[in-house]
């Protein structure tokens, strides 16, 4: 089964511009297969044999059980993920009050947006990079289930104490937080919005590749559609419950929904792969310096993290500031988009699009097929916004085009089971915690992208923010096609083997 795996891999032609960069002197290396191809086999003969080794189906209760953990816990991630840019503007007034005191609506707008932009598209996404090495490394070596738990615990206790920031009395009894520098409710929110994003980091990746490695590769493309797709409605139910309650209200919801969720951790099944690698005590487990070497192995993974660029693109900027963009546009007030009714809809538009996508990577057999046509409707999505001010559209249709951006998205499914396809079980988890997680920091770098372009064509302009965002896009765009060419077809291969 390896060699046929590898044999596959090693057919399967790399793109000149990512893949073919083994130098002149090795023209073989276009078609080299991936560090796979001496994936020395499952991780001994022995325990390879043990059904604990063997993909259930989709009926069988612990994979059941595993497909259902997964996707609540996903949608707990996105619900809680997404919660600060819905509560963004009502909790920075309150929290920055006075600062906000002679300025008028558009200059709060700005500042309200450059907060955002840095307690969210930075601070947390940076919490997302960190959390996703940290976790990724646990999963290859400690299991899938302790940080799928674990991962869930931490941003669930910070969203809780989110609920509760205030500035403290320096001789009352918590005026020890003034003496790390926390005693003011936004550096609170800082802190936390780190932890949070540290926590949001593990339960994806460990979810994704809990269920990637529990289900026969025939069904295994249904399995993740379903994660993804029950995850992005926690992004619908979080508007709902941030309309109906306050911000700090929204919080605690946020939270105590992943507190709960750790009662389903009794009767989950750990991987039969990953232990079946833990076993036999395989050397170089979830080192995550394996990613960049050797080289055609970080082309595999940058490959895989460039392909989604564009996803946190339009939601850390075109989304979550539609606001702002709406104005630059010259849309009168009326009809401008508000951030968090934009969020929902985009994530309306994001969950009816997993699902198309992943049915159609089932039903075309390929990862990468599904991935272009989504990337081309995000292209047209894309298209259709930058052009709303010179229609001087409705908001009604503002709001359409946000749901067709969202659809054209909406291949985040097929990207989190391609990033655990193209990498062994003992680097499997850090891979597929990792590559998202970069993915969703990418927002921190489209939005300082975005910021700067601003400013080079002028703070002073009132259409700079949509001219910058549209060049921000184009950027990106072009990232995501560069990556696309450099991937390999994985659809229906085995997920049993090794990096070698």
């Amino acid at each position: 089964m390896v060699q046929s795996v590898a044999a596959d891999w090693r057919d399967r032609p790399c793109a000149a511009t990512l893949g073919c960069m083994g130098g002149p002197d090795k023209p073989e290396s276009r078609h080299a297969a991936p560090e796979p191809a001496d994936q020395s086999a499952p991780a001994d003969a022995a325990i390879a044999a043990s059904d604990a080794m063997q993909p259930g189906s989709l009926t069988r209760t612990s994979t059941i059980l595993a497909v259902v953990v997964a996707a609540l816990g996903y949608f707990v991630d996105i619900f809680d993920l997404l919660l600060f840019a819905m509560v963004r503007k009502d909790s920075l007034r309150e929290v920055l009050g006075s600062r906000l005191d002679g300025l008028d609506g558009a200059a709060q707008d700005l500042l309200l947006r450059d907060w955002g932009v840095w307690l969210d598209n930075t601070l947390q996404t940076t919490g997302l990079v960190v959390g996703g090495v940290i976790w990724g490394v646990l999963g290859d070596r400690r299991g899938r289930l302790s940080v799928l738990f674990g991962s869930i615990l931490l941003y669930s206790v910070a969203n809780v104490l989110n609920g509760f920031i205030t500035d403290v009395d320096p001789e009352g009894p918590l005026g020890v937080l003034h003496w790390i520098g926390c005693g003011s409710a936004i550096r609170q929110y800082e802190v936390l919005r780190v932890v949070a994003g540290i926590g949001l980091a593990g339960e994806l990746g460990a979810g994704i590749t809990l269920v990637a490695e529990l289900v026969t590769p025939d069904r295994r493309g249904v399995a993740t559609t379903i994660v993804a797709a029950v995850g992005i409605c926690g992004a619908i139910a979080g508007y709902f419950v941030t309309q109906a309650f306050t911000w700090r209200t929204s919080f605690l919801i946020g939270g105590g929904l992943g507190l709960g969720l750790l009662a389903l951790r009794f009767g989950v099944v750990e991987s039969g792969m990953f232990s079946a690698v833990q076993r036999a005590h395989r050397p170089g487990r979830g080192a995550v310096w394996r990613l960049f070497w050797p080289r055609e192995r970080l082309v595999r993974y940058l490959s895989v993290v460039l392909i989604a660029l564009p996803i946190w693109y339009v939601v850390g900027v075109c989304v979550k500031y539609s606001d702002v963009i709406a104005r630059s546009m010259g849309i009168i007030e009326s009809e401008r988009p508000a951030p968090g009714r934009a969020i929902m809809w985009c994530y309306v538009g994001l969950a009816v699009g997993d699902l198309a996508s992943g049915l159609a990577s089932q039903w075309w057999r390929s990862r990468r097929a599904a991935i272009a046509a989504f990337l081309g409707i995000t292209a047209l999505g894309l298209v259709g916004y930058f052009s709303l001010g010179r229609l001087q559209a409705s908001l009604g249709l503002t709001y359409a085009i946000i749901v067709l951006l969202g659809f054209g998205i909406g291949y985040w499914a097929v990207f989190v089971t391609t990033a655990a396809e193209h990498f062994g079980t003992d680097l499997r988890a850090t891979a597929a915690t990792t590559a998202p997680n970069l993915v969703r920091w990418s927002a921190a770098g489209s939005g300082a992208l975005w910021l700067v372009v601003e400013r080079w064509i002028g703070i002073d302009d009132p259409a700079a923010p949509w001219q910058a965002a549209a060049i921000t896009g184009l950027s990106v765009m072009s990232l995501a096609a560069l990556g696309w060419f450099g991937l390999r077809e994985t659809y229906g291969t085995s997920l049993d083997w090794t990096e070698g």
